[in-house]
């Protein structure tokens, strides 16, 4: 007998949580009858018949038998297959994209151009100044 009301236990202990959190993560307008919080109340000061009334008489209605799966929007839920928005071509990376690769191309074409009007300009500069400093015929 006591093996019996160790069970009976444990099954109304599972089942209180079970509803506890079901009444929990439910979102406060699916909850019928009483206010959420009346709900949680219940389950826990009147157990079994709490979490019996919540299975029963407090948690939202599932979607009737006519009704296709995912044909009724809610907020939240995401949208129905034949609804769902195209997904837009994703942006390619940098070194998939040839826009790219060819600015790459001619941007380093240019600093290779740039870099060579600076050697240039150093070599002037530096031949300017030695040619300054030679001693005059002496």
């Amino acid at each position: 007998m006591i093996r019996l009301y160790g069970l009976l236990f444990l099954i109304d202990l599972v089942m209180l949580l079970v509803a506890l959190i079901d009444c929990l993560s439910t979102d406060e307008h699916q909850v019928r009858n009483v206010p959420k919080l009346a709900w949680v109340f219940i389950i826990l000061l009147f157990s079994p018949v709490g979490w019996i009334a919540w299975f029963v008489a407090g948690r939202p209605q599932q979607a009737g038998a006519g009704v296709r799966p995912g044909a009724q929007w809610r907020p939240g839920a995401g949208f129905p297959e034949d609804q769902r928005p195209q997904p837009r071509q994703r942006p390619l990376a940098p070194d998939d994209d040839p826009a790219f690769l060819r600015d790459l191309a001619r941007n380093r074409q240019a600093d290779e151009e740039m870099f060579a009007k600076w050697e240039a300009d150093l070599r002037r500069r530096e031949d300017e100044l030695r040619k300054r400093d030679e001693p005059k015929d002496q």
